[in-house]
């Protein structure tokens, strides 16, 4: 026995669809560095109803493994996040590795470096690449990051570091975690952030469903940032400045003696309604977004089964 060995309990959390061909090499790679490093390990591979084999592939390296591997089969497909969040309920590490991806892109000592990160005080501590060659992903999070004015930006990564106290205070503040970037860089403790260079030891991609991310950024605009409110405002103002034109020009007519019968009433009736509609469509999108973020946490994922392997 390794009395080196660090004594906090250590959970790892990943997400596992459709990953039967990286899953194998993946819990082995990960294992390995955390098995050597840390005196307690348990892996909880959060299944989010996969079709291919990759349960077989979990339960297969399990039986060579001496770390707590632990299936968590979700009732239908529910995304990244909520998934995550099944996971890391039902971890219960001092600190929580959260694995988003089975495709390797870094080094084993990256691993072991965002905990002692951790140790220096940091509550969150997140491995991310120099160069993110996502050109949709970076825009996305430049647009974020300028309308959330969170304490700490976000970016891409690929897996990161929590503590217990960093979970615990996220799920104080929300009862379900709609983007966990979000919450982290948002709840108030100290983030860090470790950037590496790619590295390509798997040369599978990776399957991913073509909806989650998009569907993933939309929401998060609409939730954390009031993005939607400002555009509605700059549209609102055009709105407005087109109608005076569009009076001013009515009114222009009219002094000149020369309107069609009708005319200035209509267009100035016509053009007060719409100035009002874009006025309310205006309050009405702040309200709904204000009632989303109350209500979105009321949301829950739903399990159907966790397998122990060992």
């Amino acid at each position: 026995m390794n009395l080196n060995k660090e004594k906090n309990f250590i959970s790892a959390v990943v997400y596992v669809y459709n990953n039967e061909n990286t899953i194998y090499n993946f819990l082995k790679y990960v294992d390995s560095i955390l098995s050597e490093k840390f005196e307690k390990v348990e892996i909880i591979c959060v299944n989010d109803s996969s079709t291919d084999n990759v349960k077989s592939e979990i339960k297969k390296y399990s039986e060579q493994s001496n770390s707590t591997i632990t299936i968590l089969n979700m009732s239908y497909h529910q995304g990244l996040e909520l998934s995550m969040n099944a996971g890391v309920d039902l971890a219960i590490g001092d600190f929580v590795y959260e694995f988003e991806t089975t495709n390797i892109t870094y080094e084993k000592e990256l691993i072991v470096k965002i905990y002692e990160r951790a140790l220096e005080g940091f509550d969150i501590v997140s491995a991310s690449p120099e160069k993110n060659r996502n050109l949709i992903s970076n825009l996305f999070y430049n647009i974020f990051n300028k309308n959330s004015g969170f304490q700490y930006t976000i970016q891409t990564d690929t897996f990161r570091i929590v503590t217990r106290r960093a979970i615990n205070r996220v799920q104080a503040m929300l009862k379900t975690i709609s983007y966990r970037k979000a919450a982290y860089a948002n709840c108030g403790l100290k983030k860090s952030t470790l950037t590496y260079k790619n590295i390509q030891k798997d040369s599978i991609k990776v399957k991913k469903p073509k909806n989650d991310s998009a569907n993933l950024a939309l929401d998060s605009l609409i939730l954390y940032t009031d993005l939607a409110f400002k555009w509605s405002i700059i549209f609102s103002v055009i709105m407005m400045l087109s109608i005076i034109i569009f009076v001013v020009y009515t009114l222009v007519i009219y002094i000149q003696g020369i309107p069609i019968n009708g005319w200035t009433s209509t267009v100035l009736f016509v053009s007060f309604g719409f100035f009002g509609v874009f006025a309310v469509l205006t309050a009405i999108i702040k309200y709904l977004s204000i009632i989303l973020r109350l209500i979105f946490s009321r949301l829950n994922y739903v399990v159907e089964s966790i397998d122990k392997l060992k």
